[in-house]
C-alpha cells in the first residue's frame, strides 16, 4: 500500500495537468545553484513539512477548504514568490541570510496552502473503510513521493541553473529575473481564470 500512494504523490508532482505546482517550484527556487543544494534541501523539506500538515488535517476530516479560495491563492503565492525573487535580486541580496529565513517561512507557510490543494484529490483516492494505522500508511506514502518527485524537479532546476551561470555567462541576477518574470506571467494567467471573481 506504501508504494502505491508514493507513486500517486509522485505523479501527482510531475502531472503537467497541474503545472501551478511545478511553477510555484520554480519561482521559490529560482534562486539556487548546485553549490547551494543544502539550503534547497532544507528548504523543500519546510514546504513539504507545510502541506503534510493542511493534508493530515484535510484526510482526518479536520479541516475543510474551500475549493475556490484554494484555486486563487495557489497563483497568489507563485506571484508573491516571483516578485519578491525580483525584489531581492535587484537589491543584490539573493545569498542574504535575511533572504535565506524568509525563504524558510514562505516556504512552510505556502506549503499549508498548496496542501490544501492537494487534499481534495487525496481524498478521492483514499481507500473505503480502512482503519487509522491504513490512513497513515497512505499518508505517509503520498508525502513521501511528494517530497522524491520536488527533490528530483529541484535538483533539475538547480543543475540547469549552475549550466546557465556557469557555461553561458547568465548572471545569478539575470536567470533570477527571467525565470520569476515567467512564473508572474503564468500565475496572473491562472489568478484571472479562477471562480474567486
Amino acid at each position: 500500500m506504501f508504494r502505491i500512494y508514493l507513486e500517486l504523490g509522485f505523479t501527482h508532482i510531475l502531472d503537467l495537468a497541474a503545472y501551478d505546482h511545478l511553477i510555484f517550484i520554480v519561482s521559490l527556487f529560482a534562486i539556487f545553484t548546485l553549490k547551494e543544494w543544502k539550503h534547497s534541501f532544507w528548504l523543500v523539506t519546510a514546504f513539504t513539512l507545510g502541506h503534510s500538515i493542511t493534508l493530515i488535517l484535510a484526510a482526518l476530516d479536520q479541516v475543510v477548504f474551500s475549493s475556490a479560495i484554494i484555486e486563487f491563492l495557489i497563483p497568489l503565492t507563485i506571484l508573491i514568490t516571483a516578485l519578491h525573487n525580483v525584489w531581492f535580486a535587484y537589491k543584490s541580496k539573493l545569498g542574504a541570510k535575511s533572504k535565506q529565513n524568509a525563504q524558510y517561512i514562505m516556504a512552510a507557510g505556502f506549503g499549508l496552502i498548496h496542501g490544501s490543494g492537494f487534499s481534495n484529490q487525496f481524498k478521492s483516492i483514499l481507500m473505503p473503510d480502512e482503519g487509522r494505522q491504513e490512513l497513515i500508511i497512505q499518508l505517509l506514502g503520498f508525502n513521501v513521493g511528494i517530497e522524491l518527485a520536488q527533490i528530483a524537479i529541484v535538483l533539475v532546476l538547480i543543475t540547469s541553473a549552475t549550466i546557465f551561470q556557469s557555461i553561458f555567462k547568465l548572471s545569478k541576477k539575470s536567470w533570477v529575473i527571467i525565470l520569476s518574470i515567467i512564473a508572474a506571467i503564468i500565475s496572473l494567467n491562472l489568478l484571472w481564470e479562477t471562480k474567486f471573481w
